[in-house]
């Protein structure tokens, strides 16, 4: 269903863009844009400003919109899969499972070999295994179950779990280790590079490939389940296939970053809100876009002089207030 709020694809489409290239030239040595625009054109002589933006910056704000895309998106199928507008796309339990991934390597690294340790893809490897795992489950209890509360508390329950053996591990690893441990739940952009994007991009296009292609399901699904099955949509189908999406859209993105928090919950929300309408059709590329400009903003925000303020803070500014707002709207 279109709207005649459709236009605000256009300023949406401009602001990202902006906020883009904002994201290139600030940082801990502001770049000019006319430098900028020297650097991609090939005509910059200086060859550490070169590096610093093409190197560094490039890949982080490249990173900053799949972060935000994908958790949007993965945030609005969870929202119309579970009907509840506080569901976000972590809700399955894939950070946690990405973040026992994480434990494991980095406090108990003990129990691992030394050549996966070692490895600059260790940490990576071990939260999408960790991600994985956990949605693997979801997904094979979720065969058993007919009522998408019931998977959500089965999420819930496998989140808790993998969350409590974190907590076991920390009790025992030595403080260096819980103190790396933490600063990854921080949530950081400056770590992926080209070679981490080489995996990063194809994972995220077939999340988001799969999700625009639910999207006149997701509409069913708005209107109640035994509704949507006379409609002739699959629910058992519809239901492994989002929690598929999901699990590729924020578990990939978990694995490179850390978690981002409050970024699944309330974009949805905010493209509600300035669209004017329920239709994925619509709200699946305004998520998409809102969301990376978000963690643009987030990005640029966190850029203070001599320091780098974690992204997962930033973001929290933002999404809590959206959250206690929709609390007090629906009381």
């Amino acid at each position: 269903m279109f709207t005649n709020r459709n236009w605000l694809f256009i300023p949406a489409s401009l602001l990202l863009l902006l906020f883009f290239v904002a994201d290139l030239v600030r940082g801990s040595i502001d770049i000019p844009f006319t430098e900028l625009f020297s650097i991609f054109s090939g005509n910059e002589q200086d060859s550490i400003n070169r590096e610093i933006v093409l190197n560094y910056r490039l890949p982080k704000a490249i990173t900053a919109i799949i972060a935000g895309a994908s958790l949007s998106l993965a945030g609005l199928m969870m929202q119309t899969l579970f009907r509840n507008p506080l569901a976000d796309p972590y809700i399955l339990g894939v950070s946690s499972g990405a973040g026992l991934g994480v434990a494991l390597t980095i406090m108990a690294s003990s129990l691992l070999p030394a050549v996966f340790i070692s490895s600059g893809w260790g940490t990576v490897l071990a939260a999408v295994i960790g991600a994985s795992a956990i949605l693997l489950l979801v997904i094979l209890v979720s065969f058993r179950l007919t009522n998408t509360v019931s998977l959500l508390i089965v999420g819930i329950m496998f989140g808790t779990i993998a969350s409590s053996i974190v907590s076991i591990i920390q009790n025992f690893a030595n403080p260096d280790a819980i103190k790396l441990y933490v600063v990854w739940t921080f949530g950081s952009l400056s770590a992926v590079n080209w070679d981490s994007l080489r995996v990063l991009v194809p994972v995220f296009s077939i999340g988001t490939l799969l999700a625009f292609l639910l999207h006149k399901k997701s509409d069913g699904l708005l209107l109640g389940e035994n509704y949507a099955r006379g409609l002739g949509i699959n629910i058992r189908t519809t239901r492994i296939l989002m929690v598929i999406s999901t699990g590729l859209l924020a578990g990939s993105v978990t694995a490179f970053t850390g978690p981002i928090a409050f970024v699944g919950v309330a974009i949805p929300h905010i493209a509600r809100g300035l669209f004017k309408t329920s239709a994925h059709k619509i709200l699946m590329p305004a998520s998409f876009l809102l969301g990376g400009i978000l963690i643009l903003l987030c990005d640029i925000i966190s850029q203070i002089p001599e320091y780098t303020l974690p992204i997962n803070t930033i973001s929290a500014l933002f999404g809590a207030p959206v959250i206690l707002w929709i609390i007090l709207k629906r009381r």
